[in-house]
């Protein structure tokens, strides 16, 4: 810039120049190259204007609402862009754009669990161990009792101290029951059927005292009835009371769960009680009908029943001595690791011995009739054993009860039997022995 008056010479002279009050004047340099650039049309990109603000509204979201990721094959295009986020649906929207575990430190101790596969951890449970757990309730379901299942089946649950074992003190404990069950047999056939009542009575009582002992809520008094009824309805009705009896059972089961002060798992409670009802009762009452009336002539139900009961026994006592003897090879290490290959190979192999020469000492048994028997009782009596020991290790119990010395309970021994009573009743019925 510079004044009308003076001359521009290009050397400095170090003296400001003088301009006169009335010489107003200036010049701008290169103002006529920025007239000639401002006359030049601008190249406008119509995409990147914005509406006017007199315009009708469009409808359209702002990009800084909602972003979507371009597909791009930059590696970096799969991490998230920045949104915009003012209230807190905002914030849900966008909850799952980044993980922030990323931004964890190295953990204490590193977990290589794998939720989809199941590690089978094998524990000893001590018989006076007492697992103290409490069961974490379950949201929404406060009186909730049945556990989440996880990888130990005993985790949360009380293990009732068993009896000890004693081998001298199980053998007596046998020999006494054994002659007086032989004595109720010479009575007849009522007090057989009086006997086995009792007996599949307590045997119940002992299943629902396991499975209340656990947490569960059978209906113990109805249960219990449920199979007294039963008992007594198929020795005087046969085959057609079973149908009768389940369905009032469960009739009753519901009502009586419907009306119960407390709201109770159905499954824990009514399932329960069927539970039972079946495993005791129906497998049970074949006994009854093996020794009713219209079952066989000339009451050879109860030579039937005799001949099950003692190849029972001889199954039973052959794996314990064998097992204990020769047993090197667990059969089921998980159900129940005391029972070994070598045992079961010997218990059938007694069964089948004590089938031959005890059972055609009485009538109408024959050799080839009780080998028959001692063959298929030897295949279904471990197979009941083994059903008992899936139960209490589900329930978390040594022995299902305390009834006798050296034994347990009642269902301890006649858990075979159970399975036992309906093979007897249709190999009665299929190999015509009456």
């Amino acid at each position: 810039m510079k004044s009308d008056d003076d001359t521009y010479s290009g050397e400095p002279t170090g003296e400001l120049p003088l301009v006169s009050a009335t010489d107003s004047r200036v010049t701008v340099t290169g103002a006529e190259l920025a007239a000639e650039a401002f006359e030049e049309t601008p190249v406008i990109d119509e995409a990147t204007l914005l509406p006017h603000w007199t315009d009708a509204p469009t409808g359209q979201v702002p990009i800084v609402v909602a972003r979507e990721a371009a597909e791009s094959d930059d590696p970096w295009a799969a991490v998230p862009s920045p949104a915009w986020r003012e209230g807190e649906a905002d914030w849900v929207a966008h909850e799952d754009q980044f993980d922030a575990s990323v931004l964890a430190g190295a953990a204490k101790e590193e977990d290589n669990s794998r939720p989809w596969e199941f590690v089978e951890v094998e524990e000893v449970v001590a018989d006076e161990e007492v697992l103290t757990e409490a069961p974490r309730p379950e949201p929404g379901r406060a009186n909730r009792t049945r556990r989440t299942v996880s990888a130990n089946p005993l985790a949360g649950r009380a293990v009732r101290q068993g009896a000890q074992s004693s081998v001298s003190k199980a053998t007596l404990t046998g020999v006494v029951l054994a002659a007086v069950v032989s004595g109720i047999f010479l009575g007849g056939t009522l007090p057989v059927a009086i006997m086995l009542l009792v007996v599949l009575g307590l045997a119940a009582a002992e299943a629902y005292a396991a499975f209340r002992a656990v947490g569960a809520h059978p209906a113990t008094i109805l249960g219990i009835v449920a199979v007294l009824t039963l008992g007594v309805a198929v020795y005087n009705k046969g085959q057609n009371a079973f149908g009768a009896v389940t369905v009032l059972t469960l009739i009753f089961g519901f009502v009586w769960y419907l009306s119960a002060p407390q709201k109770i798992d159905v499954l824990d409670g009514l399932g329960a009680t069927i539970f039972v009802y079946v495993w005791v009762g129906v497998l049970g009452s074949y006994a009854l009908l093996l020794v009713a009336p219209s079952s066989f002539a000339h009451h050879h139900g109860l030579a039937y029943l005799f001949g099950a009961i003692v190849l029972a026994i001889a199954n039973d006592t052959g794996a314990l001595f064998i097992g204990r003897w020769l047993g090197r090879h667990s059969l089921n290490r998980t159900l129940s690791p005391n029972k070994t290959i070598e045992g079961t190979v010997g218990a059938t192999i007694i069964t089948l011995v004590v089938g031959a020469v005890v059972l055609p000492l009485f009538s109408p048994w024959t050799l080839t009739h009780a080998l028959e028997a001692a063959v298929a009782l030897a295949i279904v009596i471990p197979l009941g054993d083994l059903f008992e020991s899936l139960v209490k290790r589900t329930l978390g119990v040594k022995d299902m009860g305390r009834l006798l010395p050296g034994h347990g309970g009642l269902m301890d021994r006649i858990d075979g039997l159970l399975f036992a009573m309906p093979t007897m009743f249709y190999l009665a019925h299929i190999l015509k022995l009456s």
